[in-house]
């Protein structure tokens, strides 16, 4: 869909809209589209998969997950999607990357919930070999993104000398064209802090490791190449595994040959968040961007904006726990919310 609009009344109208502003754009048109990454927070299903531990995520399980709580969960995931970016995009995300997903069913019932239905999203996902049974995946509405391939970039963490592993999620890559333009995303849900934050480190920094080889490829073949990487990264911007192994550049004036640009560090130093533990928030959940996307000589898409998605419904009201994002379970007292995470997104601006 588009339409043309005045700047001051309508803000980048629709995803792909034409927009005018004769103080800050001038009299120049552009397309604008939304991009964002959601950890859906243990989005299982109700049914026993004898190959993962589900068992807590069924009727008979310590959080009596039944269908009804399924179902609403389901409503809830789909409400804050169908809402992410519309303040400037009414049409909404057209790459969603998500975590914490079970497997492709709970992904095929969620895009047919009613909120989001009519935006047809389809699905990239690979089963992954994570210990809980927990996976990666991208949705995409095929008005705006082709997929021409996607494949999954093991993370593998050896825990001793003896080759005992750690089973984590794989980083998931697609590669498609945007609105005409080849771009690659890779979605990631990095090893958590489980045994500390120092300890539980190096783990991290082999995922980012491996995100960091895949990217330096890309840019080898092709220095204007146009890569995303998002995800639960389990880290801040400020931490090693984004700010030294990615190389990931809080101002676009810093990024160099080999470097990044996160859009979410200056979110953080401001004291935004996605998360809360312990009366203190972390940004975990970053998008972070090849140097392309922040080099107007190069055309096409640019990056305009990020933000995080935490309206007031999406937080506890009330409690020891005010303010944080209001869970579907705190231990295994249901509380109907939605998820631990906000999710996180960006605009980005072609001219025409």
């Amino acid at each position: 869909m588009k339409a043309t609009v005045s700047f001051p009344s309508v803000i980048l109208a629709l995803i792909f809209c034409t927009v005018a502003n004769s103080s800050i754009w001038g009299q120049d048109r552009y397309r604008i589209a939304v991009i964002g990454f959601y950890n859906l927070e243990n989005l299982f299903d109700t049914v026993n998969d004898t190959t993962i531990n589900d068992e807590d995520f069924l009727p008979t399980g310590a959080n009596l997950w039944t269908p009804d709580k399924y179902r609403e969960k389901q409503g809830n995931m789909a409400r804050v999607i169908s809402e992410i970016g519309t303040e400037k995009s009414p049409d909404g995300v057209a790459i969603l990357g998500v975590s914490e997903i079970e497997n492709r069913k709970v992904l095929e019932d969620l895009v047919k919930e009613p909120a989001i239905a009519a935006r047809n999203y389809q699905i990239v996902h690979h089963e992954s070999p994570d210990e809980r049974g927990i996976d990666v995946a991208m949705l995409y509405n095929p008005k705006y993104f082709k997929v021409t391939s996607s494949k999954t970039l093991p993370v593998i963490i050896y825990l001793d000398e003896q080759g005992d592993r750690q089973f984590t999620r794989d980083v998931l890559l697609v590669s498609g064209v945007f609105d005409g333009e080849p771009i690659y995303v890779f979605v990631n849900h990095w090893p958590s802090r489980r045994g500390g934050e120092k300890a539980s480190e190096p783990w991290r920094v082999k995922a980012a490791s491996v995100c960091k080889k895949a990217c330096d490829s890309l840019l080898a073949q092709d220095p204007k190449a146009k890569f995303i990487i998002m995800g639960d990264l389990n880290d801040d911007p400020v931490n090693n595994s984004v700010r030294e192994v990615l190389r990931a550049k809080k101002e676009k004036e810093e990024v160099r040959k080999g470097d990044m640009f996160n859009p979410f560090y200056n979110l953080y130093k401001k004291g935004l968040g996605t998360l809360a533990y312990r009366d203190a928030w972390s940004l975990f959940d970053q998008i972070i961007l090849s140097p392309a996307w922040v080099q107007p000589e190069v055309g096409g898409y640019q990056y305009f904006q990020a933000n995080v998605h935490g309206p007031n419904y999406l937080r506890q009201q009330s409690g020891q726990f005010k303010g944080y994002p209001l869970r579907t379970f705190v231990g295994t007292e249901y509380q109907g919310g939605f998820s631990d995470h906000f999710p996180t997104y960006f605009y980005l601006v072609k001219k025409i």
